[in-house]
């Protein structure tokens, strides 16, 4: 009897050894190739290996925005502790109420991915990993910082939490500036940990990096004194433009209201507008030399063509133009001088041709600036359709149209270049640009000179002169429309200058919002801005001191 025993326990182990040895040899030959693809995919991951996005730069090679690595925490909410004390220790690292992070782990019960916290320092991130909390992992991003902070934010824009541009040259050059990221093949335990890097697939290719027309030193100092200027005078916003009278580069846009890009708490969304490109207005007087370029060019007048304006008022169509005191008579250079609205009206009045707005589109008027910045405004110019004599002499001083302030400065340098007008560029330019003739030389010389006149003691302009410098510049002051018409009690006070007028260096233009503090004229509120922006310009641009003309 024991030995059928022994016979029959013998039989069942061979049976189980036999049952056994045909599971193994499944495993290994029939099964293997499905088992290894599960396995390797529980275990063998493509991980993304982030790129760097490319500098942005001034033309002197100062960083205004660079990326720096920061490092992103997430977790698989499955493999999260269930205990309080665990929980309460990595809501105490994320710097989140228990409450708060529970909350959010049950809303992603479900997945497998959710996010603790972005964009970490890498030290803030180290005391959350060395709670060594199961489920909790880290992944390597990078993080947009602006070195200037709130002194160039509308130029450059900003990025979202994903480094992606959304604003400004951002925005405008993401292709350019985003690199590619790369792909990596690496080993994870099942816990989603890595184990060892197997490969690398594809290289992460960085960004490229993009040198702006921008001098760091010029904006800095045009930003403040814009601020000041802005404070000072209790004024809604402002715009400062300085331009290379030589090539149109953009040296200096500053802008108030701002934001700080690295801290964007709280903030206000006018701050966000580069009013400097995106915003128009009508310009006023500041363009009345450029009109006078279109009058003095078309043969019928000179410099010193003589205008009675008297009684300070005249009647066009239903409308009365009126100079803020009878000039009575004036030549070409004091009707600049005066800003007189009747000298203007009675020279355009006389033309046969309506030559003052086809100038002002040859200065790019109503046109795109072409710099690629989002949102550029063209601006507007009345259609030459039925125009009446009272639409001809607004454009003359200024109504009618509307500009940005970087339309201005780009249309002043063919004043400051014996004719010849530059497009701007917000890029720094490697070769001499190729302008357009677009006025006279002789006329622009003249002009230059006649401005240079408007900037004297004893003249509207003569807060705009600069010490040692011989300058040129226009006063405007334009009172704000609304969609009611004209307001009473708002204006923007405008200076556009150009220095120094010996070998013209840079073109510059001041605009302040609605100014309302008492003074509002643009020869007591902006022409002082442009006096100290222009004059430490030329000094930290070394332009030697020119000598009065005799």
């Amino acid at each position: 009897m024991g030995g059928v025993r022994y016979g029959l326990l013998l039989l069942l182990i061979a049976i189980g050894l036999g049952l056994l040895a045909g599971r193994v040899v499944t495993l290994h030959v029939i099964d293997r190739p499905f088992l290894q693809g599960q396995g390797d995919a529980r275990t063998l991951r493509t991980d993304t290996i982030p790129a760097h996005r490319g500098m942005i730069s001034d033309r002197h090679g100062e960083p205004l925005a660079i990326s720096t690595p920061v490092v992103t925490l997430w977790a698989n909410p499955q493999d999260l502790p269930v205990d309080d004390i665990q929980r309460l220790m990595l809501a105490r690292g994320l710097g989140m109420e228990l409450d708060a992070l529970n909350e959010r782990i049950d809303r992603y019960a479900e997945r497998e991915f959710m996010y603790l916290q972005r964009r970490l320092t890498p030290k803030a991130a180290k005391r959350v990993l060395d709670l060594r909390i199961p489920g909790v992992y880290s992944r390597q991003e990078y993080k947009r910082y602006y070195p200037t902070g709130e002194v160039s934010a509308q130029l450059l824009g900003v990025t979202n939490i994903d480094d992606a541009g959304q604003e400004g040259l951002e925005l405008a050059y993401q292709s350019h500036l985003a690199g590619t990221p790369g792909q990596r093949r690496v080993l994870k335990d099942r816990r989603g940990r890595l184990v060892r890097d197997l490969a690398v697939l594809r290289e992460a290719r960085p960004g490229g990096d993009l040198t702006l027309s921008i001098d760091q030193r010029l904006q800095y100092m045009a930003y403040r004194e814009l601020k000041t200027a802005v404070a000072e005078h209790q004024a809604d916003g402002g715009v400062v433009v300085m331009m290379d009278a030589d090539t149109g580069e953009v040296l200096a846009m500053a802008n108030q209201p701002s934001y700080n890009p690295n801290n964007r708490a709280g903030l206000d969304p006018r701050g966000l507008r580069n009013q400097a490109i995106v915003d128009v207005f009508e310009p006023g007087s500041v363009v009345k030399p450029l009109a006078m370029a279109a009058v003095m060019e078309s043969g019928a007048f000179d410099r010193d063509t003589v205008v009675d304006t008297s009684p300070g008022w005249m009647r066009i169509d239903r409308f009365t133009i009126r100079d803020i005191r009878n000039y009575g008579k004036l030549d070409m250079a004091g009707i600049l001088e005066k800003s007189s609205n009747i000298g203007m009206s009675k020279l355009v009045l006389e033309l046969d041709d309506p030559l003052v707005p086809e100038k002002y589109r040859l200065l790019g008027f109503g046109e795109s600036p072409g710099t690629g910045f989002p949102g550029e405004a063209n601006g507007s110019m009345p259609a030459p359709v039925r125009w009446s004599s009272s639409q001809w002499a607004a454009l003359s001083y200024g109504y009618g149209l509307s500009v940005s302030a970087l339309q201005l400065a780009s249309a002043f340098t063919a004043l400051a270049n014996d004719g010849i007008r530059f497009a701007p560029s917000l890029l720094r330019l490697n070769e001499p640009p190729t302008g357009i003739s677009v006025i006279d030389p002789a006329v622009a010389h003249d002009l230059l000179r006649i401005m240079e006149e408007s900037v004297q003691p004893g003249t509207g302009g003569r807060r705009a002169g600069v010490p040692g410098y011989r300058v040129a510049g226009k006063t405007g002051t334009v009172r704000k429309s609304s969609s009611t018409g004209y307001t009473e009690d708002a204006y923007r006070s405008l200076f556009v200058g150009v220095a120094p007028v010996s070998d013209p260096s840079i073109v510059t233009v001041v605009m302040i919002d609605h100014p309302k503090a008492g003074d509002y004229y643009g020869g007591a509120v902006a022409a002082p801005v442009f006096s100290r922006v222009a004059g430490n310009a030329l000094r930290l641009l070394d332009v030697p001191p020119d000598a009065r003309e005799e």
